[in-house]
């Protein structure tokens, strides 16, 4: 055999090689097509249990479930409501001034010379005995002379001062009691987040609301309408917009002991994949962002490889009856139909959606033809030279 045949018929072999291994990478898509979607929601033959039960939803001939914001309108209003200022009852770490009165002649606590008297001389008359700083201890009790120990923890301070009078009647003289929080150590709220200055408050009998442990934290960082306040109490968290409490007073609770106030920027987020503007985790507002508005906060589609047929909301829709399985939801938007824009203007993205968008036919075999040529010019180079 010749030699430059015997290169012909090797070059030969080598390109049909590598052609059929670049048609079966390129083959090979990036990910699910528009028809792999598509077909979630037909009824499928085998044991699959998550692909028989995700429910396929075409936006814009069919209805649309559960069409709300995004965040839930929370009303603190309504779920914090009735809260009793601090100092009404009385907690461990706190200091208590008791101020005990006795009717003339004072027998127990003892009278005080008037000024101005001559030496020696009493006038018999009533005045306070303020006794020395009451500690409420771990075990919630404090100690009054000739009254012993008085439970305090968990009381009002009317209760601790008839409790106080009750223990005195016998041995003082028609005691009256007076008890006063003097020092709050056991009440407190704590405010993290986009603060200015992140720190524990101290509450008062005045009753602080949300909005006076903001500012006393030094305000917030983001802009107002785009603030949201999260208050944690007893294990559960509430948030309403920042705008809204301003707007409507009732909002504007008072704050219990050991409440957490966090104010957030951006308290939610979306991911995005496939052939749109770019690939990432893109947060946004509670006060919630419509499909429109995340498309373009990505970039759109990408120009040349998108299918505009092909764009995917994926969703874990919460169950109608409680207690019951999250269902999988993928809502289908065909955005080469005009109306389809304006049903982008009020479908609301959730928190964890995912977006994504399909390569267009077109694309993928654009990208085969693009690899094959790469391939075979190279080699049908090398063989004009070698003939």
């Amino acid at each position: 055999m010749p030699l430059f045949r015997f290169f012909d018929y090797r070059l030969m072999r080598s390109s049909v090689l590598v052609i059929a291994a670049c048609a079966v990478s390129a083959c090979q898509p990036f990910g699910p097509s528009r028809s792999d979607i598509v077909a979630l929601g037909e009824p499928s033959a085998g044991n699959d249990s998550l692909r028989s039960s995700i429910q396929v939803v075409h936006v814009g001939t069919d209805p649309l479930p559960r069409m709300t914001p995004v965040a839930p309108p929370a009303n603190f209003g309504t779920a914090l409501a009735g809260v009793a200022p601090v100092g009404t009852i009385v907690g461990v770490g706190d200091t208590l001034e008791i101020s005990i009165w006795e009717a003339p002649p004072a027998t127990l606590f003892g009278g005080a010379p008037m000024a101005g008297t001559r030496i020696g001389a009493e006038i018999a008359t009533s005045r306070a005995n303020v006794l020395p700083e009451a500690l409420v201890g771990p075990e919630g009790e404090i100690t009054v002379p000739f009254a012993g120990r008085i439970v305090a923890a968990g009381r009002t301070l009317r209760s601790i001062e008839d409790n106080i009078r009750a223990r005195l009647v016998g041995r003082a003289n028609a005691p009256q009691v007076l008890v006063r929080l003097q020092e709050n150590a056991a009440a407190n709220v704590t405010v993290v987040g986009e603060v200015n200055k992140a720190g524990r408050l101290p509450l008062t009998p005045r009753g602080e609301r949300v909005l006076d442990v903001i500012a006393e934290s030094g305000g917030v960082k983001p802009p107002v309408d785009l603030a949201t306040v999260q208050v944690t109490r007893n294990g559960q968290a509430y948030r309403m917009l920042l705008s809204d409490i301003l707007a409507r007073p009732d909002n504007n609770i008072v704050l219990a002991k050991d409440d957490v106030v966090t104010v957030l920027y951006q308290p939610y987020s979306f991911t995005v994949l496939g052939a749109a503007g770019r690939s990432e985790e893109v947060r946004f507002e509670a006060m919630g962002i419509t499909m429109a508005q995340a498309l373009a906060r990505v970039g759109g589609l990408q120009d040349g490889r998108a299918d505009p047929r092909g764009v995917f909301v994926f969703r874990w829709e919460e169950p109608e009856q409680p207690g019951s399985e999250r269902q999988p939801v993928v809502y289908s938007f065909d955005l080469s139909d005009p109306r389809a824009f304006f049903i982008l203007q009020r479908f609301a993205v959730r928190d964890d959606d995912l977006l994504y968008v399909t390569n267009s036919p077109l694309a993928e075999l654009q990208r085969f033809v693009g690899m094959v040529s790469s391939t075979i010019l190279p080699v049908a180079s090398g063989y004009a030279i070698v003939k």
